[in-house]
């Protein structure tokens, strides 16, 4: 199978075809333009017209299926788009050789392959064989010479397989994925990796102050775990910054006795894609030569049902002393996400903490099921995640840590409320903020992209594993924390 970019003309202009495309019209003996123009093509990024050549070509009886995809103005976004069309569209096949990131490989390798890794993505525990497979070969036709692309190439791989991971991880069926088999892909993933890893028991947990996690995952026949990853950079020095990142580790969502309905509950298995997020971009940090320092911390608990469920009304203490009352426990993330954020204020002492999850159902009302929430104090490190995040594909938008609602924290008996009424991703925002201190910050609430409600570019339907890439556009840039704190 071969691929051929389609550029779509200017005002008034006719379509174009990219490189390769006049030899493989002169050996099937078609005028592609003329195919192009019979089906109505646009050019538009992603736009497919396939052409099947029963007999194959005349020096390549194998030849059986043309395919010209739309790449549009050439964007990131476009190329991504191509990349992930294509990876449907030759879904099955031996192999496929395209021309489309010969166009630009300098800006548009990275994407391509990118789109086309995630566009192919797909999970099946099923008896037989999974409905489709990804073609098993792809080969980049026309590109200059390939050594100069190799670390771009390798990048892209690194990329891709990180949102490949953190959606594998997200999609995984809780019958199977608990806090130790959590645990255990994250000694995995450190062993291959080059990476440093601890990770907290239910008894060093209780001996150590984690009343968040413990409170939250008593009631599971799993007990809850902290996960904890180190990354040193290459060159790594006394001055060398140190980011930390925290995954929201629910590895499934009852709600506790402040149950969900039945119909909310089907997609939890997925509430802890915050924490496969930070384990699939710990994993690649090396591939993109992240230049700092980059502690991963995911709290990972089960929230289930049973005699020894946090109740409505209990108080539980914090790592650090700080105590919340929880009126709902539905709203268990926050209290497992504020255990790690205070650990890791108290012992790693960052320049910078970023937490991922899908906190709250008010994030999905308020964006849709298309970009993720931001929530930052410190405005360069908004500025700098957002436009990574745009970069990457996984757009985000940020939201006002607002302190006109810091009053609706309040509890009489506690320092503060779990689940207060208000405006409800703010008020969690806020309710993390208490436990960072002066540090910069930044809280990626993606509960409104954690599901893929159908197939669209590379988001394949299902849990997204959205946040990797965004993380690793920002991680991987030479200065990720410049202007930061200043």
């Amino acid at each position: 199978m071969i691929a051929i970019p389609v550029l779509p003309g200017g005002e008034g202009e006719a379509l174009a075809l990219g490189p390769g495309a006049d030899e493989l019209g002169e050996r099937l003996g078609i005028d592609l333009l003329a195919i192009l123009e019979a089906d109505g093509a646009t050019g538009r990024a992603g736009e497919v017209t396939a052409l099947p050549v029963p007999l194959g070509a005349p020096d390549d009886a194998g030849l059986r299926r043309v395919l010209l995809v739309g790449v549009g103005a050439q964007t990131l976004e476009d190329f991504r788009r191509a990349g992930a069309a294509l990876a449907r569209a030759s879904y099955d096949r031996g192999s496929l050789a395209t021309t489309v990131p010969a166009i630009a490989p300098d800006e548009g390798l990275e994407a391509f392959v990118v789109g086309a890794m995630l566009g192919s993505f797909g999970f099946s525990w099923r008896s037989g064989p999974p409905p489709h497979v990804p073609v098993k070969r792809v080969v980049l036709a026309g590109l200059p010479d390939p050594k100069p692309l190799a670390p771009v190439l390798d990048r892209a791989v690194a990329v891709g397989g990180a949102g490949w991971r953190s959606r594998m991880l997200a999609t995984v069926p809780s019958n199977l994925k608990n806090p130790p088999w959590l645990a255990d892909q994250a000694e995995q993933i450190g062993r291959d990796a080059g990476l440093d890893v601890t990770v907290w028991d239910e008894h060093r947990l209780a001996e150590e102050g984690f009343g968040g996690l413990l409170g939250v995952g008593r009631a599971s026949a799993t007990p809850p775990r902290l996960i904890r990853l180190d990354y040193h950079p290459r060159k790594a020095g006394r001055r060398t910054p140190t980011v930390v990142l925290v995954g929201k580790g629910i590895t499934f969502d009852t709600g506790g006795l402040s149950i969900k309905p039945g119909e909310a509950m089907v997609n939890m298995k997925r509430d802890m894609t915050g924490g496969a997020v930070v384990l699939a971009t710990m994993a690649a940090l090396r591939a993109v030569d992240c230049p700092v320092r980059v502690v991963g911390l995911v709290a990972s608990a089960e929230n289930a049902i049973g005699g020894a469920a946090l109740r409505p009304g209990d108080v539980i203490r914090h790592y650090g002393g700080r105590t919340s009352e929880v009126t709902n426990t539905d709203a268990e993330g926050r209290l497992v996400l504020a255990d790690a954020i205070a650990y890791a204020v108290a012992e790693v002492k960052p320049d910078v903490v970023v937490d991922v999850a899908t906190l709250t159902g008010a994030m999905k009302v308020a964006l849709g099921q298309q970009t993720g929430g931001l929530f930052a104090n410190d405005d360069a490190l908004a500025a700098t995640l957002v436009a990574a995040a745009e970069r990457a594909g996984e757009p985000l938008w940020r939201f006002p840590l607002a302190s006109a609602y810091e009053p609706k924290l309040s509890s009489t008996v506690a320092d503060a409320d779990n689940a207060p009424s208000g405006p409800g991703a703010i008020v969690a925002a806020l309710f993390l903020q208490h436990f960072v201190g002066d540090l910069p910050w930044a809280h990626l609430d993606v509960a409104s992209v954690g599901d893929a409600p159908e197939e669209r570019h590379e988001w394949t339907t299902g849990p997204t594993g959205f946040g990797a890439r965004a993380l690793l556009a920002w991680l991987g840039t030479e200065h990720p924390l410049e202007g930061v704190g200043s």
